[in-house]
Formats: C-alpha cells, sequence, structure tokens
C-alpha cells in the first residue's frame, strides 16, 4: 500500500509523491502537541489537527482528508513501520513539512484490525460536514477511540468468541473485577481474593484490561500473562464509579444489582462504563453513539470450578494438536450448535465448568429432553438455522452502524421465535424456564418488514433502502427523480431529430452536469438554444434549458432523497432500539436452546450417556473415552477404558510404555468429569462423578526463557503450585512427574509428590498419575489408597502391539526402543540401542544382587538422632511454604549437609 497518491484537499492541490522524508524538516516532528516558532505559520488544517491531537495524546490518530485517513508526525512513522506503508510527507506551513502517512478509507477496517491486534489504541477522526458544501476548513472530531476491548467492527472481530474489556481495582488481598463485551452487551463484575484473580482474568481471557498504574503493576507480578492498561484513578474511585453505574442504567440505586455490599466490584464496572464514554465521545455523528449494556450481572467465582490457563491448554480445551488447531479442540468436538449465538455460549460454559447441583440438573435435563425427542431436535436445528448473530446486531442498531440487510437478518431471526417457543414448550416441564425467557417482538419485526426494501441497494441515501409505501415523501421523491431521468433519457432521440446529428449523445459528469456532445464536423445548423460549454479535440458539449431544468430536478431529488431517507432509517433503528433489553433477553434464551439441542445432536451422534452428577467423593466411569482422539480414530477402534477414584482408591498410579495411551486415558477421565459440570452428556458408556472444584493438569515439558528457568524448574514451580493449592475434592492429572532430572532425583521427587497426595490432610484428592518409574508402583503396598494400573501390551517375539487396555496391576518395562523403531529411527540406531539396554539391565542386575547380599539388617537414617539438621526439617511448615520458599530452605539444607565433616 502506498499513500502518495495525488490529493486535493481543503483547498490545497498538492503532490504527496514529490514529498520525500528527507525534506521534512525537524521541527515538523516536534510540533505533535506545540507549535515551534522557528518553522513560520502553519495551515489551519494542521492547527486543527494539533488540537484535536493534543487531546488524544496517546493515541494513533487516523485523521480523515476525502477519501484518505492519514497520519502525521511520530504517529506517521509508527504507522508506515507497523503498517509496512510508504512513509512521505507534505507542506503544512512556512518551511514545514512534516512526516505522513495514509490508508485508504474504503479499506481502513483491515489496517485498523493490524493496528489493535498489536496492541495500539488508534483515535478516528471523522470529516462531521460534507467538503462539497463547506465554505474553508471541514469540520472535523473523533468519533470514537479503537482499543483491543472496544472493537466494534465485525471484520475484526471473531464471530464465534466474545470480546471483552475487563477492569481490576485491588484494595488489600481483594479485587474488584468487571468485564463487558460491548458487541453483545454483557456486563458482569465481582469481588475476589487476589490471588484467584489470574485463574479467573484466564476464563474471561479479556482483549484489554483497564486498572490503575500501581494495580498494573500488581497484575503484571501476579500473572506476567497479563498486561494491563494503566488509566487515571478517578474512575475507580467509589463514588465517580457509582455515579456512573446509575447514570448508564438510569436508577437510583445499585441494590437491584446485588452489588451494594461488593465496593471493589463497582469501582471496576464503573470504571468501564466511563471508559466507554470516552472511547465513544458524543459527537453529531452516529459513530459516536454509546453503546447498550445489559445489567449488570454480579457474580461470584466460587459458582464455577477453577481451570487455569495450563490446564485448558493441556486439555486442549479450545485449540489441539502440536498447531493448536481449533478443529482439533474439545470444543470442536462437542459443538453442534447452528448459530453463533449459540457457538460463544457453548465456548463461555466449557471454559467455566458449574460447581452448583441444581442449575447443573436444570442443564442436563434440558439436554436429556432434546435427546429424546428426535422430531422436536430437527425441527428446532432447522428453525436456528436462519438465526443471525441478534446479539452483535442489535449492539450495532444501538450505536448507530448497523446496515439494512443486518436489520433484514434481526427480522429473520425474530420470525423464528414463535417456533421456537412452540417447539420448546413441548418438551414439556423441564424447560419451562427457557420458554418464558423465549419471548417473540412482532412489532419489531413488522416494522423492518414494512420499512426495508427486501433486496436493498447502494448505501443508505442513495434511494434503494426504505421500501415503497413506507414514506410517501421518499415515494414522491423517487419518482421525480424517475421522471426527471426518463425525460433526460429520451431528450437524446428528441434533440437527434430535432438537429438532424445521428452522432448527438446526452452524457454527464460531475463538473458540467449533463450535456449535449457533438462531432465538431457536425455542428453547422444547430439550433438557437444550444449554449457551447465544452470544447474536446473532435467535439462540442453543449446544453438547452430544458436539460438544465431537468438536471436541477434530478439532483434537488437526489439531495433531498438522501437526507430523507437517511433520516427515516436512522428514525427506524431509534425505534428498533427501544426493543434493545427485550431482544438481549431473546437472543440469550436462543443461544441456550442451540447449546441445549447441540450438545444433544452430539450426544446422539457420538454415543454419549447422561452422567450422574452428585455432591460425593467418588468418580467411576464404565467404558469412557476421550472426545477428540475418538473422532480423528476410524469408527470402532478406539479402546474405550474404566476408572474408579474413591476414597480407597484415590491415588492411580498409571505406567506403561510410551504411545500405549497412558496420557489419553488420564486426559479423557479429566475431561469426561469437566463435560459433565458443563452440563454435557459424556463419552462413556456410564458415568458417576462427584462434583470437582479444580482440575490441576501437570504434562509437558517446557522451558521457560523469558524468565530463565530450565524444564525442570518449571515443572517443580507448576508441581509446587498445585500441592499448595488443590483440595480434596480437586481432580490431579498428573504426567511424568520428576523426568526432567536425573533418574534417581526424578524418582525421589515423584515418591515423594505421591506420598505427600496421599497423607497430607489437606489433600487426600484423586490423582491420575502416569510414569515410567515402575519403582513406584511399591507404594500400594504401603499406602492404602494408592492403586496401580498399566497399559496392556502383547509381545509376539520381537514385535509388540499396544493394546490401549488400562488393567490392574504394574508394568516392568517401557518398551522405549520399539517405540523408537516405530518412529522410524534408522536400523542401525535401533540395533545399537539394543545392545547397549542389554548390557546396561546385565549392570543394572548385577549391582542389584551386590546391594542385596552387602545390605544391612536396617535402612539407614536420613540424618543423625538429635542433629541439628533433623531438628531444621522437623520444624519446617512444608503445607504452608511457597515453590521459592521451599527451594530456598532446600538451598540453605544442602549448605549444612555439605558443611558436616
Amino acid at each position: 500500500m502506498n499513500s502518495a497518491l495525488s490529493r486535493k484537499g481543503e483547498g490545497i492541490l498538492f503532490n504527496a509523491a514529490t514529498l520525500t522524508l528527507p525534506d521534512v524538516a525537524p521541527c515538523g516532528i516536534e510540533l505533535v502537541h506545540s507549535l515551534n516558532p522557528a518553522c513560520g505559520p502553519v495551515t489551519p488544517i494542521r492547527r486543527q489537527y494539533l488540537k484535536i491531537k493534543e487531546a488524544y495524546r496517546d493515541s494513533i490518530v487516523l485523521f480523515r482528508m476525502g477519501d484518505f485517513y492519514e497520519t502525521f508526525d511520530d504517529d506517521a512513522k509508527l504507522v508506515a513501520r507497523e503498517l509496512d506503508i510508504t512513509l512521505t510527507g507534505r507542506s503544512l506551513g512556512k518551511n514545514l513539512r512534516v512526516p505522513m502517512a495514509g490508508v485508504p478509507a474504503h479499506s481502513v477496517d483491515s489496517y485498523l484490525a493490524r493496528l489493535v491486534r498489536k496492541g495500539h489504541q488508534v483515535a478516528i477522526c471523522e470529516q462531521l460536514s460534507d467538503p462539497a458544501a463547506s465554505k474553508g476548513l471541514v469540520d472535523r472530531d473523533v468519533v470514537r477511540v479503537v482499543t483491543p476491548g472496544t472493537v466494534f467492527e465485525d471484520s475484526l472481530l471473531d464471530q464465534r468468541a466474545n470480546n471483552y474489556l475487563a477492569a481490576v481495582f485491588v484494595r488489600g488481598g481483594l479485587a474488584g473485577l468487571a468485564y463487558a463485551d460491548i458487541t453483545t452487551g454483557e456486563f458482569a463484575a465481582t469481588q475476589l481474593p487476589l490471588e484467584q484473580l489470574p485463574l479467573e482474568l484466564g476464563r474471561i481471557a479479556p482483549a484489554e484490561v483497564l486498572a490503575t498504574e500501581a494495580d498494573a503493576l500488581t497484575i503484571a507480578t501476579a500473572d506476567a500473562q497479563w498486561r494491563a492498561s494503566a488509566i487515571d484513578d478517578a474512575p475507580f474511585e467509589y463514588r465517580q464509579a457509582e455515579a456512573a453505574l446509575l447514570s448508564c442504567f438510569r436508577i437510583h440505586t445499585l441494590e437491584s444489582f446485588g452489588c451494594e455490599d461488593l465496593p471493589l466490584a463497582v469501582s471496576a464496572a464503573g470504571a468501564i462504563v466511563d471508559y466507554l464514554d470516552r472511547t465513544r465521545p458524543a459527537t453529531n455523528s452516529a459513530k459516536g453513539a454509546k453503546v447498550q449494556l445489559n445489567n449488570l450481572a454480579v457474580y461470584s467465582a466460587h459458582q464455577y470450578m477453577a481451570l487455569d490457563a495450563r490446564t485448558r491448554r493441556n486439555l486442549e480445551l479450545f485449540e489441539g494438536g502440536r498447531g493448536e488447531q481449533r478443529e482439533l479442540s474439545v470444543l470442536a468436538a462437542i459443538d453442534r450448535t447452528r448459530t453463533v449465538l449459540g457457538s460463544r455460549l457453548l465456548r463461555r460454559w466449557l471454559g467455566q465448568p458449574l460447581l452448583d447441583l441444581t442449575a447443573l440438573e436444570r442443564r442436563l435435563d434440558a439436554v436429556d429432553s432434546f435427546y429424546r425427542d428426535g422430531l422436536a431436535r430437527g425441527a428446532v436445528s432447522s428453525a436456528l438455522a436462519g438465526v443471525a448473530d441478534l446479539e452483535r446486531i442489535m449492539g450495532r442498531v444501538v450505536s448507530g452502524t448497523v446496515a439494512p440487510r443486518e436489520l433484514l437478518a434481526l427480522k429473520t431471526g425474530l420470525d423464528a421465535l414463535p417456533e421456537l417457543r412452540e417447539r420448546v414448550a413441548g418438551l414439556g416441564d423441564a424447560l419451562q424456564w427457557l420458554h418464558s425467557e423465549l419471548l417473540p417482538a412482532p412489532e419489531v419485526a413488522a416494522l423492518i418488514e414494512a420499512a426495508i426494501e427486501p433486496e436493498p441497494s447502494g448505501s443508505v441515501g442513495e434511494g434503494g433502502v426504505i421500501r415503497r409505501g413506507f414514506s410517501a415523501r421518499i415515494d414522491e421523491l423517487k419518482d421525480a427523480s424517475v421522471n426527471a431521468r426518463q425525460y433526460i433519457a429520451g431528450l437524446e432521440q428528441k434533440e437527434r431529430e430535432r438537429t438532424g446529428v445521428r452522432a448527438l449523445k446526452v452524457g454527464y459528469n460531475q463538473v458540467f452536469g449533463y450535456y449535449i456532445e457533438i462531432p465538431k464536423s457536425q455542428i453547422g445548423g444547430l439550433p438557437d438554444d444550444y449554449q457551447r460549454r465544452q470544447t474536446l479535440t473532435n467535439a462540442e458539449r453543449y446544453i438547452v434549458p430544458d436539460l438544465k431544468e431537468y438536471e436541477s430536478r434530478v439532483l434537488t431529488a437526489r439531495e433531498e432523497l438522501a437526507v430523507e431517507e437517511e433520516e427515516t432509517y436512522r428514525r427506524i433503528c431509534a425505534q428498533v432500539a427501544e426493543s434493545a433489553r427485550h431482544i438481549a433477553c431473546a437472543a440469550a434464551a436462543i443461544a441456550q436452546v442451540d447449546v441445549f439441542c447441540g450438545l444433544a445432536q452430539t450426544a446422539v451422534d457420538s454415543g454419549y450417556v447422561r452422567p450422574v452428577v452428585d455432591a460425593g467423593p467418588d468418580i467411576r466411569i464404565r467404558e469412557g473415552r476421550h472426545p477428540v482422539v475418538e473422532r480423528v480414530l476410524a469408527s470402532g477402534e478406539y479402546v474405550p477404558n474404566d476408572v474408579e477414584l474413591s476414597g480407597d482408591a484415590r491415588v492411580l498410579v498409571l505406567t506403561g510404555p510410551n504411545m500405549a495411551g497412558k496420557s489419553t486415558y488420564i486426559r479423557q477421565v479429566a475431561l469426561i468429569t469437566l463435560l459433565a459440570q458443563v452440563g454435557s452428556f459424556v463419552p462413556a458408556a456410564e458415568a458417576r462423578i462427584g462434583i470437582v472444584d479444580r482440575i490441576f493438569t501437570r504434562v509437558g515439558l517446557q522451558d521457560d526463557l523469558a524468565t530463565g528457568q530450565s524444564t525442570f524448574m518449571v515443572e517443580m514451580v507448576e508441581t509446587a503450585a498445585i500441592l499448595n493449592q488443590a483440595t480434596p475434592r480437586s481432580l490431579l492429572i498428573l504426567d511424568e512427574i520428576g523426568r526432567g532430572t536425573s533418574t534417581y532425583d526424578g524418582l525421589s521427587i515423584a515418591r515423594a509428590v505421591i506420598e505427600h497426595l496421599h497423607n497430607d490432610p489437606r489433600l487426600g484428592c484423586k490423582t491420575l498419575f502416569a510414569t515410567h518409574y515402575h519403582e513406584l508402583t511399591q507404594l500400594a503396598a504401603s499406602l492404602p489408597g494408592v492403586r496401580n494400573f498399566s497399559v496392556a501390551v502383547a509381545e509376539e517375539g520381537s514385535e509388540v502391539v499396544f493394546l490401549h487396555r488400562i488393567i490392574p496391576g504394574g508394568a516392568d518395562k517401557s518398551y522405549g526402543v520399539h517405540v523408537a523403531r516405530l518412529a522410524g529411527l534408522p536400523q542401525g540406531v535401533i540395533n545399537r540401542a539394543w545392545e547397549v539396554l542389554t548390557d546396561l539391565e546385565s549392570q543394572v542386575g548385577n549391582s542389584r544382587r551386590r546391594a542385596t547380599r552387602a545390605a544391612p539388617s536396617q535402612q539407614l537414617a536420613l540424618f543423625a538422632p538429635g542433629s541439628e539438621l533433623a531438628d531444621t526439617v522437623r520444624g519446617l511448615d512444608v503445607p504452608n511454604m511457597t515453590p521459592l520458599e521451599a527451594l530456598n530452605k532446600l538451598y540453605e539444607l544442602q549448605e549444612q549437609a555439605n558443611s558436616q565433616p
């Protein structure tokens, strides 16, 4: 893209291609916020730009000039670099040329998207008066500020995911958190302990986080994943925040929202309202209209199962496979929704499984109703197929940016409500609560039907949007314009006959309007009323009185039609906007119907069953399957497996070779549990799930280069976090703990972790522990809550077949060389590996025999009785130590041990 094009604006004709950066005076770059006298007087448009830029110092100002949005000074340098466009310059005063870079107005959204994704804040400065009618400088002002959390354009959004703006306010050990999606109107707030804030931010995954400068540092310290945008403290002050919320919802008290005792939540929510007001300034442009937020929903983080970012990634909830592909995710495996409304809702539910049994049973009952009634399921699915994104369309209606075709899509969605309501009513009492929320809006649908052309053409104001019969004045103007055009079209034949010039033709351009063009060879003997207007190389152009009269009629009708149609369209949108909350409620109900119907279809297609969810401590699954893995295998290839986690068997130690299915097995248990608490049927023959408050996962080897942490350090920090945060109701998925260090160190740590999980009275949580340390199978003999399981393997001569069946008992081989051969290592490497393995096994066998003969009758104590080191270890408060404190103490103990003789 090159902005170095000839342009005309504000009465100055120039060629930007002739202005190269070396010609730009240094003083031009200094004029962003003040005028430099050394540069002399500046142009009016420069003064206008500087005034606007002064008010939006922290934003890139896209300054509308005709068909382009221009940037100047340092903004231009930044935009040219980020968008890879040409940096030019422009003369804007005596001895003053400034850097300039611009993008075409018709494609600004694509450039805007790139800037926002890179984290930039962009102020859109529009022309507010007609350049053709303006005498002198065109009126301009910023109509909105686009930030990652305030994106409104469809082309910049993921239609199947929410785009949240969040705000955080911290005081002491508590945090207020609020978030909003301005495209759907969703608005929620909570107050929670500070240590839970990273988890909740991870669940919401906001595009932008607002905070005071001090709180922004606190957030970054708590979780480096989140970088908050620091804003002024004032909007977070309770009184100002409360006033902003009361004004937004036009109410006198916040008691109806249930947040009167949650001051930090109020502060965060009020800051969002204030921020939205400031990023969408009030102007005479519809683009400056405020957004519509639904009533503030106050919630508790304790309503949902906690899932940290690591667990969501390890379980591949939203992206799967090495390339993080959506189609290989759990969401893709269960998503049979027919609307983007339902798809967004299912994504939210998958990221926040419920802990409330009553709410869970209501969801399961709803899915069960659709599951059992195939006819209703098919009818509802068909009706949903025509429902557009009602939430975001209504957002654009309220903001004044909705297109005519979107209004028609809104009507189609509203037309589906009566049938959906009837079908839901026919499914019985389980869905009566939802039936009452599917309220039709026939008056809105009727208004759109009567007002908008079924096939609107052109932009609003061109006469092709408002339906004939809706406005008598618009119909009159259309007829006047059409009649005048028909007259002008017939004038060509009339004048040919009158002049006898067969080559005569009627044309139009924006400079001269309508004209009659005649070749120079035939201009003799023209009627007296022909007035010459333009001479061309081979022709002359004339006008006649009738032509100018009808031209005036056409242009006048066109101008009046544009004004009338635009005003009528705005009134229609305003009428539709009055039903915004009603339609938002109906859209939310449609989304739930879509999710329930879709989950039922998934259950039918994939053979899922309804789980029994209770408050008990046990998890029992018969013939469970992994929802993603079974999709990529041929039908019947997946081997289902059972699991029982209970008080008598709360820690399962799983051994077996790589590629045999250990990781798939332990993940499928977690996913079946999670899906059950979402309210979905599950991939199993039978499942009973005791409510789990949190799922922890520790899988994979990964360095953290940014913080200088090694693979092993990352593994230990994550393990420590799990041991410090888990509760008896948690589910732990631990894969190969200790493999990031030497064999004996890793074995020691793995054993200590299992013993701690089993013995610590704070824990006793349900744990699946996959490992290659076969020595850990001995723990089952001394720890009553530990059970050994392994993956069945069939050996046929030199061949090994992985059966993928989980059986009781431990494994005694890893079959690593077999896996290497299957992976395609050269045969020479495989043969040498067998030789080395045979030699090592022989040495280990001899060492064990010698150790057995030389072993003392009693095991030596780790510390000498009564030693200072022993006393120090006994005095440690291990359960309450942080990972960093534990590591520091370990180093101290090591130093003490090394100093002893």
